[in-house]
């Protein structure tokens, strides 16, 4: 009756486990939140500078109650590793702790009165670390990311915003944002192959020329004191900027023999236009619808997320999907620590197998995992809490740790039959049990004793990821205790008879 009981509660636990959802990392609380205003292409610093005065705004109302205070990063540099154009802003705010309890509320609310104050602006909420690991596992700055490849950039912004409308419409998940993709005002200069022929150039004289006009080049340093600023040739801003004069510059001729003027070695057409940034992944062109989740898991999230976008949007032949973030990195952990918990149940069986050479005896041993699982599962229920790759590493830990006690009690039973000659009875099982009873409790009191104050304190900024690994191994050590008293000794009685007399009582080496 207790092994069918047991067998019962494993298949619920399994059926919870399906229901609890799944996230790649737990929650963090790191006291702060980043908000990142994004305003459309082409935007000067002036206007992220209205903008953030337009942001400082609606948080000085909330301060000090809920913000403390804050900071603004306006674009990078053009040799940063993420480089950012300056219509690309984000916000670091320090939140009074008082007012950690009601974060979500104060996200929401944020978000929607900047969307307000500035409608043209794309805005995003997140935690920097949260932040930080999306961008490392994905390249993109959110928990899902939809990648588009292809090659034509129309294309690929006409699916993007298909793919954005499909998104919308997921429950649990943030606005969606498609990175801006616009086409602005472009200097076109393309020389024209015979002109150049004729003339005597190579493109690379042209390009010499205009890269020095334009752009400038350093041909000395001038020193002031301890300090050296470089000598830089080019052409006057006013002159630079005036795009119909171009055409009358002059070049000298390779061969000294006078000048030729630009206009009549290149095409430059008055007006032109490009995309203001392009992209890629694997060598390939792609665009990237990007969001959050907000009230819900992140596996089921992406999973809903990867349904709608693959039924509402038809690729042409060359184009395709690519879903990331912390799902897909989550999915991958999981199949990892899966493969990895398997190996490590054949190598426990045969370590066991080498112990006690008994496959009866050595299942009934195993038999603490699947009870530990039990308790587990339910401590993660319970505490309201989904399945993470930390708590994945809990379970890993607790099945040595159950495994462990069985050892302990199976190998006393075998010390009384073999050493004091006790008889394979109820009566050896019952005091074997008893005897073994102290050391298993204390074993199991010691490292749940220790394991309280990380569940208990587990919400507090730093414990995020200890708090489901504590969780899964003090509700697994509760089952599994149970199981070591309630079920092993039934189990070793009924069916480890002819298996306990034979390792207790080997034949003697005629030797």
């Amino acid at each position: 009756m207790l092994l069918g009981l047991m067998l019962l509660a494993v298949g619920a636990a399994g059926y919870t486990l399906t229901t609890l959802g799944a996230d790649f990392l737990p929650k963090f609380d790191e006291g702060s939140v980043q908000f990142d205003v994004t305003l459309p292409p082409g935007s000067s610093l002036e206007a992220s500078v209205q903008a953030a005065a337009a942001m400082d705004a609606v948080l000085r109302k909330r301060q000090p109650a809920e913000v403390l205070h804050w900071s603004r990063r306006t674009g990078r540099a053009e040799n940063d590793e993420h480089a950012e154009p300056v219509n690309s802003n984000e916000y670091l705010l320090s939140m009074n702790p008082a007012a950690v309890g009601r974060r979500a509320e104060f996200l929401r609310d944020v978000t929607a009165e900047l969307r307000q104050v500035l409608p043209a602006a794309e805005v995003e909420a997140e935690q920097p670390l949260d932040h930080l690991i999306s961008h490392m596992l994905s390249g993109v700055k959110a928990n899902i990311s939809v990648k588009v490849v292809g090659d034509d950039l129309d294309v690929l912004q006409r699916l993007a915003r298909q793919a954005k409308a499909a998104m919308a419409a997921v429950p649990g998940v943030t606005k969606p944002v498609v990175e801006p993709l616009e086409t602005v005002d472009e200097l076109h200069i393309t020389p024209r192959a015979d002109d150049l022929a004729f003339y005597g150039f190579t493109r690379q004289q042209v390009a010499d020329f205009l890269q020095t006009a334009l752009k400038g080049e350093v041909v000395s340093q001038v020193l002031d004191g301890r300090r050296r600023f470089d000598l830089v040739v080019k052409l006057r801003d006013d002159v630079r900027t005036d795009y119909a004069y171009l055409k009358d510059l002059r070049l000298d001729r390779p061969s000294g023999r006078g000048q030729v003027r630009l206009g009549d070695l290149c095409d430059i057409p008055d007006a032109a236009g490009g995309p203001n940034q392009v992209k890629r992944e694997n060598v390939r062109r792609r665009a990237v619808v990007r969001c959050n989740v907000s009230g819900r898991d992140v596996a089921s999230a992406a999973a809903d997320v990867e349904t709608r976008v693959r039924a509402a949007v038809p690729l042409p032949v060359g184009y395709s999907f690519e879903f990331g973030g912390q799902a897909v990195a989550q999915r991958e952990a999981s199949r990892r620590i899966g493969v990895l918990a398997g190996v490590s149940a054949v190598g426990m069986f045969a370590v066991l197998a080498v112990l006690f050479p008994s496959a009866r005896i050595v299942l009934q041993i195993l038999t603490a995992v699947p009870a530990a699982f039990v308790g587990g599962v339910a401590a993660l229920a319970l505490s309201g809490q989904t399945l993470t790759v930390a708590a994945l590493v809990g379970f890993v830990s607790l099945g040595g740790i159950a495994v462990r006690n069985g050892i302990l009690l199976v190998s006393h039973y075998m010390h009384l039959m073999r050493e004091e000659g006790a008889p394979f009875a109820p009566e050896t099982v019952v005091r074997g049990s008893l005897e073994r009873l102290p050391p298993v409790l204390m074993t199991a009191l010691t490292a749940g004793l220790g394991l309280v104050p990380l569940v208990v304190g587990g919400q507090k900024p730093g414990l995020e990821i200890l708090y489901p690994v504590a969780t899964v191994i003090l509700g697994g050590l509760v089952t599994s205790t149970l199981c070591e008293f309630l079920l092993h000794p039934g189990l070793f009685w009924r069916f480890s008879g002819r298996d306990a007399e034979r390792l207790a009582h080997p034949t003697a080496d005629p030797l």
